[in-house]
């Protein structure tokens, strides 16, 4: 069965926890890379709030506190690694300073 690959990004990525993915069926994100867009350090936290239950208690980091130099990239995902969410699963992230994350996720929609 062919598998359906997407993307979701995020050009600015803000102080304010951004949703980048609510998945709809059980999905792998097979890549998330983040660019540090700005003359200045900055800390990037990315999490899967798991059901979507908006509470600590629910939120799995893959990152925290992830410091990224200037005009610098980070990829979360490597080797072939792959992380699965399923319904209803939200994929965030949030940075320390507005405007300075460009994030970039690559995804297996719908994976059999």
């Amino acid at each position: 069965m062919a598998q359906d690959f997407t993307k979701d990004y995020k050009s600015q990525v803000t102080d304010s926890a951004h949703t980048l993915r609510i998945a709809n069926s059980n999905d792998a994100l097979i890549g998330i890379r983040l660019t540090n867009i700005t003359t200045s350090a900055v800390t990037a936290e990315v999490w899967i709030d798991v059901g979507g239950a908006d509470s600590t208690a629910s939120n799995v980091y893959i990152a925290k506190d992830l410091q990224i130099p200037p005009k610098s990239s980070v990829e979360l995902i490597q080797g072939g690694a792959k992380i699965v969410i399923q319904t209803g699963d939200q994929l965030r992230i949030e940075s320390s300073a507005a405007t300075s994350i460009a994030a970039y996720v690559s995804v297996v929609d719908a994976i059999s």
